[in-house]
């Protein structure tokens, strides 16, 4: 049997929230493209679940409405209100954020499993102008010219897919980035990271607030707690890759370890229960800085290494690269043109939105672990850093709900 063939201009590889979040935007911008995927919807993806304001406002530029409809609904998404900070002796910091009186409710932050949120955006994917090609895996890429070929499978049939432009919105081990030679891994700009959901946690906060720990015994690491629906909540622990080859640690057995016996958490999990097992996974940093474009191609999130260094947020990084790529790719198909030139400022673009991010990790990669935990135990918990937090907080809000993301193509 003769394989499919298929012809597009843009392919994407990778139906996640960067590649969906793309379709959706390509789709305004009445743009034709496929986009396949190995996995068949809905299914699980292993992450923090945190959403911050970047993809807040992203899924304001998708559909002004998805969070105030998923809001009412099922617990699709859940709404965050602020975050705390549990110092390493055991007090807590709340930094939450109060709207003014008379005000609408906005969120600042969110919550979603990657079950529910990546189901959502492909739920929005529009198939006046996209063709989506699910359970279909890449199995090969090359360029002939100025088109690239990939072959693929898709339910043991082979598919044959040409385009002149290649989106990788595959992931960390992305099979783009395999192939125009750039999946280099610098574990001083790469974290390791494991979750697991659990049930009945004992002091969630009202407000669902997120929850991180930077425990006594690995200060240079963090736990979170992330309150979902009904008493659900997902919970990690992640660390610097270099720090664990450095000292051999297995972050699976630390993660066990302080849930069972860390003074902070013990009693928090005592009587809570897992459901499912322990999961893990690679986190590559937008510190890196890697080359994000070239001549027929692009990446997208995960593949770009666009994990913001500071927090380990992705979800809300990987969608605005994707906001940004769809302007790119619009004047790409407008002038016909898919060569390097084109996408020369792309990678500007998707960096300047990071640079405070980046600085402010370099910075505190040069902090020692002593200094480090002074800083948590004493400084953090002013209420200057509170009263700052509501208030730089207003002004993102209003951006994130109100402001469309401005890209400089030139």
């Amino acid at each position: 049997m003769k394989p499919l063939k298929i012809k597009s201009k843009i392919c994407i590889i990778g139906a996640g929230p960067s590649g969906a979040a793309l379709s959706i935007f390509l789709s305004k911008e009445k743009v034709e493209h496929i986009i396949i995927d190995a996995a068949l919807f809905p299914r699980d993806k292993i992450c923090g679940d945190g959403l911050d304001l970047k993809a807040i406002k992203m899924l304001n530029h998708i559909d002004k409405k998805i969070l105030q409809d998923e809001l009412k609904k099922d617990g699709r998404i859940n709404a965050s209100w602020g975050f705390r900070l549990i110092n390493q002796n055991g007090k807590y910091s709340n930094f939450i954020y109060t709207p003014k009186i008379g005000a609408e409710e906005k969120p600042p932050y969110a919550v979603s499993k990657r079950f529910s949120l990546d189901n959502i955006l492909v739920e929005k994917i529009d198939s006046n102008y996209s063709t989506f090609y699910q359970n279909t895996k890449a199995k090969s890429i090359c360029r002939i010219n100025n088109t690239w070929k990939i072959n693929a499978v898709q339910n043991e049939d082979e598919i044959e897919i040409e385009c002149n432009l290649l989106v990788g919105a595959d992931g960390d081990r992305s099979i783009v980035l395999k192939n125009i030679g750039e999946r280099k891994i610098d574990k001083n700009h790469y974290a390791a990271g494991v979750r697991q959901y659990w049930q009945g946690i004992d002091g969630i906060h009202e407000k669902k607030i997120m929850e991180i720990y930077y425990p006594k015994s690995k200060p240079m690491s963090y736990l979170w707690i992330f309150p979902l629906e009904n008493g659900l909540a997902n919970v990690g622990y992640g660390m610097l890759s270099s720090i664990v080859s450095k000292y051999n640690y297995n972050i699976t057995e630390i993660f066990k370890d302080l849930l069972e016996n860390d003074l902070v958490l013990k009693e928090r999990f005592k009587n809570a229960t897992p459901l499912d097992k322990i999961n893990g996974w690679g986190i590559p940093l937008a510190s890196l800085k890697r080359k994000c474009s070239g001549d027929g191609w692009l990446l997208l999130g995960d593949a770009a290494s666009m994990v913001s260094p500071t927090t380990g947020e992705g979800i809300g990084t990987g969608m605005t690269t994707s906001f940004i790529a769809s302007k790119f790719i619009k004047k790409a198909i407008d002038e016909n043109n898919f060569t390097e030139a084109v996408f020369k400022n792309y990678d500007r673009e998707i960096y300047r939105r990071m640079l405070d991010d980046i600085k402010l990790f370099k910075i505190s990669m040069k902090i020692s672990p002593k200094l480090f935990s002074w800083i948590m135990n004493n400084i953090i918990p002013l209420n200057y850093f509170k009263k700052l937090f509501q208030k730089k907080v207003e002004g993102w809000i209003y951006s994130a709900y109100n402001e469309e993301l401005n890209v400089k193509l030139n």
